[in-house]
């Protein structure tokens, strides 16, 4: 049986998206456990240079389609290359990013081919299962937050392989590059049908996003404690001091204090930020799930047994309207 480790690598412009960086350090280790090899699916124009970048994160080989038809992602080109690779070499497991065109292409490829798909996964890993006097052994346990986060959910797929999943940026710890590893990289020509083709992309605008969280070193998140949308501004105004990004909670989010997409959590962003500064926020398990692994975690919080505190390296009991701003004229003191 193949039992190989597939790895979508998102591109854009040249540069390797990090969720691709990061799924290649978790299927090294699931190969690993398999006693199989890591695959990068890489397609793209004039892409050749990243293979070595691929193999230096973890792929023992790279499958690199270069073609100008695969320049910029379209759904339809893009699916017809995976499927057809996948189709015909049938990997054990194929991973790719939970980002806007992991989440377009996974289930075009998974569809193709008749195989499963979990979306949004935060965890990875090999275990068994029974089913019908049947024991399958070293299936994917693909685990994901459910019913709005409220429960964890452990998805097996164990008879149609390819087992599929899509995994959120930011939940895998991205290993260092090792420069002296060493792959084979193999050239795959495209086939096309004119069908495939019958999208073109006459113009592109690029929106910068709002924030980056999972590429922050300092984050300062608010929670339900901030009490409304004007008290964020002492979020912001410590996060400007300090150079970081403004995240929050769940709670804050639904409160309608912040947009989605400065949540972190189960349910938004995993981040590991060097100083995580949690302000008025509880420590649901959901919250804690996306920010646990940050370097330093600070929280401030009036109530003494606020669940934050069991993971925080420093603890303030306080009135947030009262510390943040001390905090703000401290540092800036100590800035001069």
């Amino acid at each position: 049986m193949n039992r190989q480790v597939w790895v979508f690598i998102q591109q854009e412009n040249g540069c390797i998206a990090p969720v691709s960086l990061e799924l290649l350090s978790k299927a090294r280790e699931l190969a690993g456990e398999l006693g199989s090899r890591v695959c990068a699916l890489l397609l793209g124009h004039g892409v050749a240079g990243l293979a070595e970048q691929v193999i230096h994160h973890g792929a023992d080989r790279v499958l690199l389609a270069d073609h100008a038809e695969l320049a910029r992602y379209r759904t339809l080109p893009y699916a017809r290359v995976a499927a057809e690779l996948a189709r015909e070499r049938r990997p054990y497991i194929f991973l790719l990013g939970a980002t806007p065109v992991g989440r377009d292409l996974a289930p075009r490829i998974a569809s193709a081919l008749r195989a499963g798909l979990t979306a949004d996964c935060t965890a990875l890993q090999l275990g068994d299962f029974e089913r019908g006097g049947k024991t399958y052994t070293d299936l994917l346990y693909q685990i994901r937050p459910a019913f709005g986060g409220n429960i964890i959910a452990t998805i097996v797929n164990p008879q149609m392989h390819p087992q599929m999943a899509t995994v959120r940026p930011g939940v895998m710890k991205m290993s260092e590059p090792d420069s002296t590893r060493s792959g084979e990289i193999e050239q795959i020509e495209p086939q096309f049908d004119e069908r495939d083709l019958v999208l073109q992309v006459l113009e592109r605008e690029v929106r910068e996003p709002a924030c980056d969280l999972p590429g922050a070193d300092i984050i300062v998140a608010g929670g339900a404690g901030v009490g409304s949308r004007e008290n964020f501004s002492l979020i912001r105004e410590l996060a400007q001091a300090l150079g970081g990004e403004v995240a929050a909670s769940r709670a804050a989010v639904d409160a309608g204090l912040i947009s989605h997409e400065h949540q972190v959590g189960q349910t938004g962003v995993t981040v590991r930020p060097r100083l995580y500064i949690a302000c008025g926020i509880s420590g649901a398990v959901q919250h804690r799930a996306g920010m646990d692994q940050s370097s330093k975690i600070v929280a401030i919080n009036s109530d003494p047994h606020a669940p934050i505190f069991q993971i925080a390296h420093y603890k303030i009991v306080g009135d947030l309207n009262k510390v943040i701003p001390r905090m703000i004229r401290a540092y800036r003191e100590k800035a001069k």
